[in-house]
């Protein structure tokens, strides 16, 4: 369990886009408290995609922690499959406590420096399909069990790239839509007991980065002593999910090393990361 000693034992999660980065170490945290998480992403097996990691390599590693995994293999452009996921739920366990909404494609061109006329109209759709309406949808699906039960928290991924300029014109869009999305069904679910929260990472240390540091290939500027592993806003979400109170952040975009001041827990090796930008310049 995370240092935030909390237990989620008989609840249910869902993570989408899990088989690696930071939807996995959402997945890990989660079923370090005790939760049953359904881990969703499309990479069943391994070599399918260049980076390592698998829904069924992350539902392993959430049992070895304590809790229960459960792979399915999804594509959230599927909408008729999300829902068939979330009935699924209804009849294995009838609850849905937790969506963690972080399904996202990393586009080929999203780190190539390329301006937005330059870059294929395709990569729009990817980003704003997958990682924004893909949002919404699991969050509609999910809002349905929720709110008959009287209680129920959304985390959406998100980034400050919501709020500052980061790697590209899509990207920044789809990232402040998720937090309007966040803001807006935040108002409408407050009456019903479901929170809604947007949690922002800082620079985390994904698969994909440590193996462009291992080769060599991270510019200059990325200074890895002030990244935050996969986990630690994994830790945040476990945080939220576990606090009585949390409906104080629903509607907010907030980051993850807020919520570890605010809640006491430091990433998986005892440090306190930078988080993102907005955090380090106060």
């Amino acid at each position: 369990m995370s240092d935030t000693e909390q237990s989620l034992d008989g609840k249910v999660a869902v993570v989408t886009g899990a088989s690696r980065g930071i939807g996995k170490g959402c997945a890990l945290e989660l079923g370090a408290a005790g939760a049953t998480v359904y881990v969703t992403g499309r990479t069943v097996s391994e070599g399918e995609h260049p980076l390592p990691g698998t829904v069924g390599a992350t539902a392993q590693e959430i049992d070895a922690l304590g809790g229960h995994g459960v792979a399915v293999a999804l594509d959230h452009r599927d909408d008729d499959a999300v829902g068939t996921l979330f009935d699924r739920i209804d009849a294995e366990h009838g609850r849905l406590d937790v969506l963690v909404n972080n399904a996202f494609i990393v586009t080929d061109s999203l780190t190539s420096g390329k301006k937005f006329w330059e870059l294929p109209i395709a990569d729009w759709d990817d980003m704003i399909d997958i990682g924004t309406r893909s949002a919404f949808v699991a969050s509609w699906y999910a809002a349905q069990r929720m709110v008959p039960a009287g209680d129920g928290l959304i985390v959406n991924i998100s980034s400050s790239g919501a709020e500052e300029y980061a790697w590209n014109v899509a990207y920044g869009v789809g990232k402040c839509a998720l937090d309007r999305i966040t803001a807006d069904t935040a108002v409408e679910l407050r009456d019903h007991g479901v929170d809604v929260v947007s949690v922002w990472p800082g620079f985390v240390r994904t698969e994909r980065i440590d193996l462009g540091a291992a080769a060599g290939l991270l510019p200059p500027t990325l200074d890895l002593s002030t990244s935050e592993s996969p986990r630690f806003c994994g830790r945040a979400v476990v945080a939220l999910a576990t606090d009585p109170d949390a409906q104080r952040f629903s509607g907010r975009a907030v980051a993850a090393r807020d919520l570890a001041d605010e809640y006491g827990f430091t990433d998986v090796d005892g440090r306190l990361p930078a988080g993102p930008l907005r955090h380090r310049n106060g």
